[in-house]
């Protein structure tokens, strides 16, 4: 089974089309100001416009309000929603609702009570992303580069879909694929030549260190 590549933090149109066409499944979009991988909406509609059939378009946010959330959604053609804050369950299933978008929620993750929250944003959320857990004083709640310890989820018995985030590389993707047993992996800053520019050759590593393809 393939091992399905979500390359998140795209800005720029030629990295997007090259990471669809070395075979990543899903491309991310991040509205979040404080992030050098942020667009606004007109770029992110450009962007989202330019992705082929077949590739999921994510928006990530982070504690977005309706507003936010409503003028994203009704400008850039979307495909799923990732939520990167602070959401409660309660706010995810209220976004899921209000929107008709799968919802993709992102936990931090430090060590094992961080896993104790999981049950329920599964039983509200369509996937799960599990990401290092930043630390307090960091100003991106991802993109950070930072792994965490893999083995707390080896072997986890998931009610959802999930993905795994978190300092993935070209060089240590295969080894978190193989410890975790994930189907499906996240990645930004592992494969940039600088914040926010996406490097073709490192994508194209990564994809294929984790045997990923559509």
């Amino acid at each position: 089974m393939k091992t399905r590549v979500k390359i998140c933090g795209l800005t720029q149109v030629d990295q997007l089309q090259a990471a669809a066409t070395l075979g990543a499944a899903y491309v991310g979009l991040v509205f979040f100001p404080k992030s050098p991988r942020h667009v606004d909406i007109a770029q992110a509609r450009e962007l989202a416009l330019a992705v082929p059939m077949g590739v999921a378009k994510v928006a990530l946010t982070v504690d977005a309000d309706d507003a936010t959330l409503d003028a994203v959604t009704a400008q850039v053609p979307l495909d799923m929603l990732q939520l990167h804050g602070h959401e409660t369950p309660q706010r995810v299933a209220q976004v899921r609702a209000r929107y008709g978008l799968p919802v993709m929620k992102a936990i931090g993750v430090a060590d094992t009570d961080d896993l104790l929250i999981l049950p329920e944003y599964e039983a509200v959320a369509d996937q799960i992303l599990v990401d290092a857990k930043p630390p307090k004083d960091a100003a991106l709640p991802g993109g950070n580069g930072l792994s965490f310890d893999w083995r707390l989820v080896a072997g986890r018995d998931w009610a959802r879909p999930w993905m795994l985030a978190g300092g993935l590389t070209p060089e240590n993707v295969a080894q978190a694929v193989a410890l975790t047993g994930t189907r499906q992996v996240d990645v930004s800053s592992g494969v940039e030549s600088s914040p926010g520019h996406k490097d073709v050759d490192k994508m194209a590593a990564l994809i294929a260190a984790a045997g990923g393809g559509r």
